[in-house]
C-alpha cells in the first residue's frame, strides 16, 4: 500500500490520534510517577480502562477524547486541512524527517492498518 493510499484510510487517522493520546497518557504518567493503576484512579476508571486506552485498543467518541486529553494536561488542537494539499506537504517532510519517534510511530500506524485489512 503506498503512502498516498494509507493517508486516505480511515484507520491511519484513528491509529495516530490513539498515538498521540498515549504519548500525553504516557507523558502524563512520567511527569506525576503514576503507574497504570494510579493513572485509573485519577481518572476514575478501571485499569482495564487504562489498558486499553494504553494499547490503543478503542474507538472514543469525540467527547470521551476532549476528556481525557485534558485529564492529562493537555489541550487538542483539531485542524482541517485539503488533502491534496495535506499529501503534498506530507510527501516532502516524510523524505526528509529522520526523527526516530516520527517513523516509530508511523511503523505503528501502518502494522495496524495492515492488520485491520
Amino acid at each position: 500500500m503506498k503512502r498516498r493510499e494509507v493517508l486516505l484510510t480511515t484507520e491511519y487517522w484513528i491509529t495516530k490520534i490513539q498515538v498521540m493520546l498515549y504519548d500525553c497518557a504516557d507523558k502524563f504518567m512520567s511527569k506525576t510517577g503514576k503507574n497504570r493503576a494510579q493513572l485509573a484512579e485519577h481518572l476514575g476508571v478501571s485499569k482495564e480502562y487504562v489498558s486499553q486506552v494504553l494499547n490503543g485498543d478503542y474507538d472514543h467518541r469525540l467527547s470521551k477524547f476532549v476528556e481525557l486529553s485534558l485529564a492529562f494536561g493537555y489541550v487538542p488542537q483539531v485542524r482541517f486541512v485539503p488533502i491534496e494539499q495535506f499529501i503534498q506537504k506530507d510527501t516532502h517532510s516524510f523524505k526528509s524527517d529522520t526523527s526516530t519517534q516520527f517513523t516509530t510511530n508511523i511503523k505503528a500506524a501502518y502494522k495496524k492498518i495492515e492488520t485491520a485489512a
